[in-house]
This record gives structure tokens, sequence and C-alpha cells, in this order.
């Protein structure tokens, strides 16, 4: 089974909603997440995280403590997908959709709820104690 090393961001804004981003691409296009993606070769965890969510969403964060692990089955391979609890530099500054995301958004508990969200996601937080807390 060949694994993919894959981040995450877990980030709430001042008010306790999630960032989220829909996927543009797949696995999962059209479902909602958390914004993330592949590790590139010679960066750590926290520099990919960084580098996803400027390229996703636009924003600077600081990234943080790892939140969890998940693995992600697709046909092939397998992403193994580390989340790290992420920080705003800027906390009054909106996400604006970029390369791999069709629209990116803080969403509070019940807008997540209803959205589409990728397998695993809503499970995964709630096991964190990460949900949005609005």
């Amino acid at each position: 089974m060949e694994l993919v090393a894959c981040v995450g961001a877990v980030l709430h804004d001042a008010a306790g909603r999630l960032l989220v981003v829909q996927r543009a691409h797949d696995p999962d296009r059209g479902a909602w997440s958390v914004p993330g993606g592949r590790v590139e070769p010679g960066e750590d965890d926290a520099t990919a995280v960084v580098r996803e969510v400027l390229e996703e969403t636009g924003l600077h964060v600081v990234a943080g403590a790892v939140a969890g692990r998940v693995l992600v089955p697709a046909t092939a391979p397998v992403y193994e997908v580390v989340d790290l609890v992420c920080t705003p530099v800027d906390p009054g500054a909106v996400p604006v959709a970029g390369d791999d995301a069709a629209a990116a958004a803080f969403v509070d508990l019940a807008t997540l709820q209803q959205l589409p969200c990728t397998p695993g996601l809503l499970t995964a937080l709630a096991g964190w104690g990460l949900l949005p807390r609005c």
C-alpha cells in the first residue's frame, strides 16, 4: 500500500467558526473539508500546511500542534493526513478560494452539518474536540 503524506489545517476564527474549502479536484471533488494537501519534498508538516492554506484560501497562518491523523483511502494511493491546529496571522482576514478550492468559508456547526463533507470529517473533528464552537 502506497501512502502519500498530506496535511490539513484546523482553523477557527474569533467567533469559533471553522475554515473549510470545497474541493475542486478528486478525490471527493465538490465535497467540503479543511484546507490541505500533499507534503512536498523537503517540507515538514508545518511548512506544508502553511503553504496549502495560503494556496487554497489566501490566508496566512501559523501551524500549531497536531490535532490528529487520518487515512483517506482512494483507488490508489492512500493519503495519510496529519491535521494541525492553525491560527490566523490576521484574525480579520477573509478566505478566498484559491488553486485547489472551488469555494472557501468560515462556517458554524449548523452550516457544517448541512454541507456534503469529505468522509469522516465530522467524526474526526468531533473526536478531537475541534468542531466549530458556534
